[in-house]
């Protein structure tokens, strides 16, 4: 199988290097993700060799569905289902419309251990001791451009139950600026942002936690600390060992395989003359403009690629790319 997959590795990379692969490629005749009909959210999966996990599904919204609600019953964050829904109506889908859920994932590159998180993805990946071979994924809120969620390694240092937050003297000036002073100490309760559950890391200030405005998972919201759904957090919280490590990187544009078969997956515009190596494990490097194929599919999806490749679903395709 390596030896197979190291020549399927050469031959990828070959490809890549003109455009021709792309007006080759070859439909397929089934679509290519899965209506659901329940309210269960996919977030455990086995990975074995593999690198992606998941596939895309589908849900026919009712006429009460907003976008949001339909993210939180399926475990995926906010800019995820927009990105993956252009054209359609945030807080009134409407009767009918096929909602597009995104829950096929290229796993980060690097060791498959403790933590992930990918920011430019708004996505978690924890790999529990427990469980050898599986991935739990979850999607989540991170700073904003202003308060940007710190890359780099650390580990879980404390599990907080009930947390008392305690804001710096930096957001609390900010908070004054606006006419919305905040108190020294925040107690436990549905004022609190950090929720039921916190995870302190060893990165001075920064938590994984809770929140109790859950339409803010998913999207760059927070002062940098990454917030999870409270069934999430609080789902994983008992398993999870103190010493656990977390490494938070941003990875925008990913590739992986699924036994033969080569995905790519992006979650942010290419620039034009850079070279992107995606990830260390696929062993290719693409240039950006044979990327340009990810444009023509909705954002954060991951699509096979390759000659023999199927051509996405219409469904899954972007009527415009802008």
């Amino acid at each position: 199988m390596k030896l197979c997959r190291s020549l399927l590795v050469v031959f990828a990379a070959s490809l890549f290097g003109g455009c021709a692969v792309v007006d080759g490629l070859l439909p397929q005749a089934s679509p290519q993700y899965q209506v659901v009909d329940s309210a269960q959210p996919a977030n455990r999966y086995s990975y074995n060799d593999d690198d992606v996990v998941g596939d895309v599904r589908v849900v026919i919204a009712t006429h009460e569905d907003t976008l949001p609600a339909l993210a939180r019953r399926y475990d995926v964050g906010y800019d995820e289902i927009v990105g993956a829904n252009p054209g359609v109506d945030v807080w009134l889908p409407g009767a009918g419309t096929e909602i597009v859920l995104p829950t096929r994932f290229i796993l980060p590159p690097g060791p498959r251990e403790g933590i992930v998180i990918n920011v430019a993805a708004r996505r978690l990946f924890y790999y529990p001791v427990s469980e050898p071979g599986v991935v739990l994924t979850f999607p989540v809120g991170i700073g904003r451009d202003d308060w940007a969620t710190p890359l780099g390694a650390a580990t879980v240092v404390d599990k907080l139950v009930e947390p008392a937050w305690y804001p710096p003297a930096s957001i609390r000036a900010e908070h004054a600026a606006k006419g919305d002073p905040l108190p020294a100490i925040v107690p436990p309760g549905p004022d609190n942002p950090l929720g039921r559950h916190a995870l302190l890391l060893s990165m001075d200030g920064y938590l994984l936690h809770g929140t109790n405005k859950p339409a803010g998972v998913g999207m760059q919201v927070s002062h940098g600390c990454i917030r999870l759904y409270p069934e999430d957090i609080e789902g994983i919280f008992a398993d999870l060992p103190l010493g656990t490590p977390v490494r938070i990187v941003d990875e925008p544009v990913l590739a992986g395989w699924r036994g033969e078969q080569l995905y790519m997956q992006r979650y942010a515009a290419i620039e034009a003359d850079s070279l992107v190596e995606v990830p260390a494990q696929s062993g290719v490097a693409v240039r950006p403009k044979h990327l340009r194929r990810l444009d023509e599919v909705r954002r954060g999806i991951a699509v096979a690629v390759g000659r023999g490749a199927p051509r996405p679903d219409p469904l899954l395709q972007l009527v415009s790319v802008n």
